[in-house]
Parts: structure tokens; C-alpha cells; sequence
């Protein structure tokens, strides 16, 4: 056996040989990044990639579907390697066509994202025709879907530069048929504000996402060798290749790659032995050193503390990938109970179950079954739901209104199924000062959530139950009639007022606190004073004509009969209609002093008209004609409601 494996002609040795070509070129492969991509490159071509062409291309594949951000590595290492052996190049452009046609038939995003990626950054490096670009990019805007579209978009994005430079009216076309998807409508507002970006971009001239970084650019445009393949092609894989062959002519064909390897580096076989006995040397003494720095430092145990939580980081990220990628509620929640959770890292599978139900678009029913089947296993994750609820509930103001929707009908859901006790409505107060137009609506939705699944019925006796009031006090505030009357009215407000039946009762049967107040005096203005001088004044004028008239009446009474009664009925007239002037004007001073003091004055002069006017009657007849008339004239005056007038004719 060893003697085999000595033999070079032996299956043996080459099987070896080509294992360890194998693992060579892929820890090189991983090894690539922009920093050190030169040495590389060197190191690659020291290994046998004519023998190993299939091993170079299957392992860039690998790599790049594993790390997509590093895909301008690989581009940039192969199109280094296409100058000097295009058949390489040509294969993995093969084999990667091959890979988007079998995925876009699929439907296999993840595969064809990867696939367009990498043959964007192949023409952006000229390994690829811009020809391939165009047909790719018109396949997936033909019959345009969610995904086709934003694959095409992040395609469009990567090598846009390259294909505005080369074949501006196939990018255009392009651009087109992306407008008319846009006016469609056909797809969702997220890919349409791909698209939008993606014009964005095109009216900054793609700088954002350059053809080729600087540090990736190590082959001249002259170099390059470009491969023209059509989508429509039938391609020859090479498959065979990916595995070990017997090769009988194995010595003649080593011999021919060290002369390839010397006319492409430069290098003599005893250079290169020498640098294989260097690496040798090197290893071994690195492996010494680092025994012997194992060994001295075994005497000390020094203890690493992570700070970063890197560990919680990755627990989140094994819950979230656990409740995504599984299909049923209990498939999920046996996963999740296989994980080994230290002590206190419960609240983890709550914290990220309530986010999970939040992100999504519409509320499923998948998180509150979860929840539920939690809180029935262990009472722990029951009281971690509580302070979860507390916790949101309190922060409900940062939540867009759909996070808020689904977190309110998850709670929901733990409530009515009993998983969650109801003593957190404690947490719930209906104020005006203790809500936010936020939490009411997380009141709102949680209530009605509820309601749809016990019935208002059975909802009404869970609130009434006199063992539960306490917690209900916030629910149905008692402590001021305000405060009653604002939760009244939202919970009429949102369809369930059949619960408020003993607040209103409450509320009639309150006692009304209404304090009665005393009348307050006003004291009398300038103009009051004013005008009660003067009714006074006027009511002593009339006193003095009334008796004026009566003393006429009586040195009248001789003169006859007819005139004395006519007189004394005309005098009795004239008192009663002062006494109801007086009267009058006493009950009528309060409202005639808000017209000013004008009003007063004109009074003042009718009085002193009424006066006047009865002295010249008095005058011009004689003493009992005109005590008469003068009477009569008074009580007239004062009866009458034209005294300006007459006074102003006589």
C-alpha cells in the first residue's frame, strides 16, 4: 500500500494528489478578499487549475451563493484567472447560466438572486457579454412578478454603470418596460419603490455602485477575454470534471502545467523548490512555537468574559429562524422547548414571539396559539407574558398602527383563551388624562378582538364578576363624574356599550354636586343715581298737580252739579294714573339704567313740560276751568305715551 502511494503512475497517489488539490484551492477560495486578492491570485496559479478547473469553478460558486457581499471578489479573482485560461472563465459562466435558468423555472429566489448577482459583476468585469445582461433582464420583465421585478432591480442596480456605458439604448429599453410595470400596478408598493430607486440611481449615473472598485481593477480592458453566450444555448457543463479520474498520461501532464506555471509566473523549478521547502520549515517551526506557547501558558486559567452578548445575539437569532421556518404551532413549540435555555433567558421566547406577531402584515392566528400553548406548559412564560403586556402597552405610542393591530389581537387571544389572566386589565385606565389616542386604540382593538370570541354576553359577565373589580377599576372609573362620562362614551363609542349598564347607573344615581350661590348686589352706576333723582323729582311734580287739582275741585263745587262730578271722577282718574306712573317707574329703574343718562334727562324735561304746560292753561282761563284742564292735562301726560310731543307742540 505504501508503495502505491509512492508510485505516481498508481491510482493511489493521484487520488491522494487530487484530494489535496481539492482542499488547497478551497481554502484559498476562502481565504479571497479585496485586501489581499493579489497574493491570492499568485497562490492559485501555483496550484494545477488545468487539472483542477472544475474544483476552482464548483468552489467560487460555493462561496459566492454563501457570501453574496463578496461577490466582486470572485468576479474580480476569476477575471484575473480568465486572461491567462479563458476555458475557466467559460465554464463558470456556463455552469452559472445553467444555475439561473434552473432556478427562475423553480421559482428559487435565494439560487437565481445569487446567479443574477454574480453574472452582473461578470459583465461589469467584461468576462461576460453585456448581450446575456439584456436577455436576462428581458426574461424577467416579460410576465413582471413581485419577484422577477426585484430581481431585475437589484441586477439593473449592479451593473447599470456597465451597461449604460456599453449599450445605452438596451438600458433604456430596459427602462421602458420597467415604467410600464410601474403604471400597471400589478405589484406590490415595495417593488414599485424598488423601482423607483432604481431611477433614482439612473439619474445619478450610478454612482453609488460603480463598474469595478479601484482595488479590484487589476486587468486592462485590452486583456480581458469576453465570452459571448446566449441564454437560449444548450451548454456543455463539464461535469465529469468535478470528480477524480485515473489519468494515465499523468507525469506528461504535470510537465506540461510546470511550463505553463513558469511562462504565467515567471518562476524555475528550483524556486519552487526552495519556497516548498521554505513553507515546510516555516510550518514546522510555527508549530513548535505554538506548542511551546500552549505549553507555557497551561500553568495559568484566565477566564473570558464576553461582553458584547454575542451568545444573546445568537439565541434571538435561533428563536426567530425556529418560529419562520416552521409550518404548525406544535411542530414550533417543540423546537423551541428543545432548546437549552439557561436560567432567566425565558423572556427571549416572549420578547421575540410578540416582534414576530408585530412585523407581520396582518395578525396571525400561528403566534397566539404559540403564545397560548406556552403559558399553558409554564407559569413562568405566563408571567412573562404579563410583564410583556405591561411593557407594551406602556410603549404603545412608539408602535405604527399595524404593529399595534397585531400586538393588541395577540393579547387578545391570550386573554379570552384564559392563557393570560385577566387581573392585566389592572394595567388599563380610561381617563382622559391616562390615554393617548395610541393606547386607545390598542383598548379598542383588544376589546373588540375579544368580544368576537366570547360574545358581548359573556364578556359583560366576565366584567361584572365581583372577585375581579379591583382590577376593573381602571376600566370603569368611579372616582369622578367626568372621568365616568369620557369612559361611557368610549365604550359606546366602539360598539360595546352594553358593558357600561352599571356605569350609568352609577353615574344617575350620584349625587349632584351643585352648590347654590347667593345673588350678588350690583352696586348702582353714575347714570342710576342720575335717573332715580330724577323719577323722584318727577313723582313730586305729580304729587303737587294731584293736589293742586283736588283744591280746585272743591272751591269748584258751588258752580254745579254736572261739572263737580264730571271733576271729581276726572280727579280720581288722574290719581290712579300717577299712582301706576309711580309704580312704574319705581319697578322699571333698574332696566332704565343700562340706557345711559340720557334717557333721565328726557324724563326730567317732560316732568318740567307737564308743569309748565298746566301753570299757562292755568293762566289763560279761569280758576276752575283751568284746574281743570291742568289736571286732566296731568293725567293725561302720565297715562298717555306721546308727553315729548305735546309738550313740544304747546
Amino acid at each position: 500500500m505504501m508503495k502505491d502511494v509512492g508510485d505516481k503512475k498508481s491510482k493511489e497517489y493521484q487520488r491522494m494528489t487530487w484530494e489535496a488539490l481539492k482542499k488547497s484551492i478551497n481554502g484559498l477560495v476562502n481565504k479571497v478578499n479585496v485586501s489581499n486578492i493579489k497574493n491570492i491570485v499568485l497562490d492559485i496559479f501555483g496550484e494545477n487549475i488545468i487539472r483542477g478547473r472544475a474544483l476552482l469553478v464548483r468552489s467560487l460558486m460555493k462561496a459566492q451563493m454563501a457570501s453574496p457581499s463578496f461577490t466582486h471578489v470572485y468576479a474580480a479573482l476569476l477575471a484575473v484567472i480568465n486572461t491567462k485560461m479563458p476555458e475557466t472563465g467559460e465554464l463558470l459562466l456556463k455552469r452559472v447560466i445553467h444555475q439561473f435558468r434552473r432556478s427562475f423555472k423553480r421559482n428559487d429566489k435565494i439560487a437565481c438572486t445569487a446567479a443574477v448577482r454574480f453574472i452582473a459583476h461578470l459583465v461589469n468585469q467584461q468576462v461576460a457579454h453585456e448581450l446575456i445582461a439584456l436577455q436576462m433582464l428581458t426574461l424577467l420583465l416579460e410576465t413582471p412578478t413581485d419577484d422577477s421585478v426585484e430581481v431585475a432591480c437589484s441586477f439593473v442596480t449592479d451593473c447599470g454603470a456597465m451597461l449604460a456605458e456599453l449599450t445605452p439604448q438596451g438600458l433604456n429599453a430596459i427602462f421602458e418596460r420597467l415604467r410600464g410595470v410601474l403604471h400597471e400596478g400589478v405589484i406590490d408598493k415595495r417593488v414599485q419603490y424598488m423601482i423607483e430607486g432604481v431611477y433614482s440611481l439612473r439619474k445619478g449615473s450610478f454612482a453609488e455602485h460603480p463598474t469595478v472598485a479601484s482595488e479590484l481593477d487589476l486587468v486592462e480592458s485590452e486583456d480581458q477575454i469576453t465570452h459571448e453566450l446566449s441564454l437560449d444555448d444548450e451548454f456543455d457543463l463539464s461535469e465529469q470534471l468535478d470528480y477524480f479520474t485515473f489519468d494515465t498520461d499523468y507525469e506528461t501532464n504535470e510537465e506540461r502545467f510546470k511550463a505553463v506555471k513558469r511562462e504565467i509566473l515567471g518562476e524555475s523549478d528550483d524556486d519552487d523548490d526552495d519556497d516548498d521547502d521554505d513553507d515546510d520549515d516555516s510550518d514546522a517551526g510555527g508549530g513548535d512555537g505554538d506548542a511551546g506557547g500552549s505549553g507555557g501558558g497551561g500553568g495559568t486559567t484566565q477566564i473570558i468574559t464576553d461582553l458584547t452578548e454575542q451568545d444573546l445575539v445568537n439565541l434571538r437569532r435561533t428563536i426567530y429562524l425556529t418560529i419562520m421556518s416552521s409550518a404548525a404551532v406544535d411542530e414550533c413549540a417543540h423546537k423551541l422547548m428543545k432548546l437549552q435555555l439557561r436560567p432567566g433567558q425565558e423572556v427571549e421566547v416572549t420578547t421575540m414571539l410578540v416582534e414576530c406577531c408585530a412585523q407581520e402584515r396582518t395578525y396571525l392566528r400561528f403566534y397566539g396559539s404559540l403564545g397560548e400553548r406556552f403559558c399553558c406548559m409554564n407559569t413562568t412564560y405566563q408571567a412573562l407574558f404579563d410583564e410583556a403586556f405591561a411593557k407594551q402597552y406602556s410603549m404603545i405610542h412608539r408602535l405604527e398602527t399595524n404593529k399595534l393591530r397585531n400586538v393588541a389581537k395577540f393579547f387578545a387571544h391570550l386573554i379570552h383563551s384564559e392563557a393570560l389572566p385577566w387581573g392585566v386589565m389592572e394595567y388599563l385606565v380610561i381617563t382622559e388624562e391616562e390615554t393617548t389616542s395610541s393606547s386607545r386604540i390598542f383598548i379598542k382593538v383588544l376589546f373588540q378582538e375579544i368580544a368576537e370570541y366570547m360574545g358581548l354576553r359573556a364578556l359583560r359577565e366576565r366584567l361584572l364578576e365581583t372577585h375581579m373589580q379591583p382590577s376593573y377599576a381602571g376600566l370603569f372609573p368611579k372616582d369622578t363624574a367626568k372621568n365616568t362620562r369620557f369612559a361611557i362614551n368610549f365604550w359606546t363609542a366602539i360598539g360595546l356599550g352594553g358593558i357600561t349598564d352599571k356605569l350609568r347607573e352609577h353615574l344617575k344615581n350620584a349625587p349632584k354636586r351643585i352648590v347654590p350661590q347667593a345673588p350678588v348686589a350690583v352696586p348702582p352706576t353714575a347714570p342710576d343715581i342720575d335717573e332715580s333723582s330724577t323719577s323722584s323729582g318727577s313723582s313730586s311734580d305729580e304729587s303737587s298737580d294731584s293736589g293742586s287739582s283736588d283744591d280746585s275741585d272743591e272751591s269748584s263745587s258751588s258752580s254745579g252739579g254736572d261739572s263737580d262730578s264730571d271733576d271729581s271722577d276726572g280727579s280720581s282718574s288722574s290719581g290712579e294714573s300717577s299712582s301706576s306712573s309711580r309704580s312704574n317707574s319705581g319697578s322699571s329703574s333698574g332696566r332704565r339704567s343700562s340706557k345711559g343718562p340720557g334717557r333721565g334727562s328726557s324724563s326730567g324735561s317732560d316732568s318740567s313740560s307737564r308743569s309748565g304746560s298746566s301753570s299757562r292753561s292755568s293762566r289763560s282761563s279761569g280758576s276752575g276751568s283751568a284746574s281743570d284742564s291742568g289736571s286732566q292735562s296731568g293725567s293725561a301726560s302720565r297715562s298717555d305715551s306721546r308727553p315729548r310731543k305735546k309738550a313740544k307742540r304747546d
